[in-house]
């Protein structure tokens, strides 16, 4: 039985990488095939998904797409933009404003968000938009790995290991993994500072400034922040707790907007702003990892890595951490991570050390190695083909003139900080 989990396993990572377009499709079969064969029973198919962070993701979508029709964020680019001396801290501030937004958004709704200031101070100081959309899109990946809501791969971390939204923050008295991206932040600051270190052009901007007419959708941003930031105080709390305090605020924004426009089509677009393609991929990958660990699979990868590290908790920690870079520069970041947690998890009991350094180290390699390379996070993906619709095609090298040197800075930062804090 083992041998067939790995081989299904296997080939279910191929086919997600041969065919990224139906992904979800091919997880969902493979999570059938796991079943069918009895490798999963069918009685743990259920309890296998973890409802809280499919819930979590679907709320958080939806009061995103909410934040972002209010024009809220685009009126806060034109703030900081009013605010920079020349292109070079236009540049820097841009990323930096998409890296806070990106925190609390999802990675490609911030880019999608903000590339468009960046493309209209391009135009206007008759500059290339490309290093400041490539920046903000990286910056935007390594911020999704700051809090419990910043990215996908966040609430995999926080739906695995029981973590609330302050345990990003601090964890049983020490810093989180929101420090050690904060320190990858100002080392890729340093790298971004050195390349623009000519780009001394003024910045002058006259055209008219984003109003926002609907503040209640920020309302419910900042809400359900807060929220989540009190739950975390909640002992003994419902396992579902988080899920439902971010689809609950949805729901609440989709009745609200539902009446206001006093047409059903509202209600339906609002809920198209879901994305259940990766909802779909997401609870697949859950059955999966179910199956590999009822086969006693993740029990033995574990055991290999610590063979090879010959029972060094630095050595295993470094292993992590860089593999984990160079997978998700070419994989995406979201099967890689769910598949992980549970590897690394195995490892810190076999090893009877700290889960939390293993956890914090998987999450910021995984994270930070998709901005090595275009196709390394959806983020990715969707700056560059903004560039493509306004003429500018990107190629590998000239994204990597950017993403690689902020992605060694970026990480290297927070793998010191994550080993002398929880090692």
């Amino acid at each position: 039985m083992k041998i067939t989990a790995l081989s299904l396993f296997i080939a279910t990572y191929v086919l997600l990488l041969t065919f990224p377009k139906i992904r979800a499709f091919v997880a969902l079969g493979s999570a059938a095939v796991f079943v069918a064969l009895g490798i999963l029973p069918a009685g743990q198919v259920f309890s296998a998904v973890d409802w809280n962070v499919i819930l979590m993701i679907a709320g958080t979508m939806g009061v995103v797409s909410l934040f972002i029709d209010s024009r809220m964020p685009s009126l806060v680019a034109d703030w900081l933009m009013d605010r920079m001396p020349d292109v070079r801290w236009a540049t820097i501030g841009m990323a930096l404003f998409a890296g806070f937004v990106s925190a609390f958004v999802d990675n490609v709704a911030t880019v999608l968000m903000i590339a468009p200031v960046a493309l209209s101070i391009a135009k206007k100081l008759n500059t290339s938009p490309v290093p400041s959309i490539i920046c903000l899109t990286i910056s935007s990946n390594l911020q999704g790995a700051a809090t419990l809501v910043g990215d996908t791969t966040s609430v995999l971390l926080g739906g695995f290991a029981n973590m609330d939204f302050i345990d990003f923050i601090f964890l049983n008295g020490r810093p989180g993994i929101f420090w050690a991206v904060q320190a990858g932040m100002a080392a890729s600051v340093l790298v971004l500072l050195y390349i623009f270190r000519k780009d001394d052009t003024p910045i002058r901007l006259e055209e008219e400034k984003e109003t926002v007419e609907d503040p209640f959708p920020t309302v419910l941003m900042a809400g359900m922040i807060l929220l989540l930031i009190s739950a975390s105080f909640i002992p003994g709390k419902p396992s579902i707790t988080n899920g439902a305090i971010c689809t609950g605020l949805f729901a609440l924004g989709v009745v609200r907007d539902t009446l206001k426009g006093s047409d059903a089509s509202t209600f339906k677009r609002r809920l198209a702003e879901i994305d259940y393609f990766t909802i779909l991929l997401l609870a697949s990958l859950f059955v999966i990892i179910a199956g590999i660990v009822e086969a006693g699979i993740v029990e033995d990868i574990s055991r290999i890595f610590v063979r090879a590290a010959g029972n060094s908790v630095f050595l295993v920690y470094t292993m992590v951490v860089w593999a984990s870079v160079l997978f998700s520069a070419f994989i995406d970041n979201i099967p890689y991570t769910a598949t992980m947690l549970p590897v690394v998890g195995a490892i810190a009991h076999a090893m009877r050390i700290e889960p939390y350094l293993l956890y914090f180290g998987l999450l910021s390699g995984a994270t930070l190695g998709g901005n090595i390379t275009p196709v390394g996070a959806s983020a990715n993906i969707a700056g560059l083909g903004i560039l493509r619709k306004h003429g500018h095609n990107v190629g590998i090298l000239e994204f990597m003139k950017y993403g690689l040197p902020f992605t060694v800075a970026a990480v290297t930062a927070g793998y010191v900080l994550i080993w002398i804090v929880w090692s």
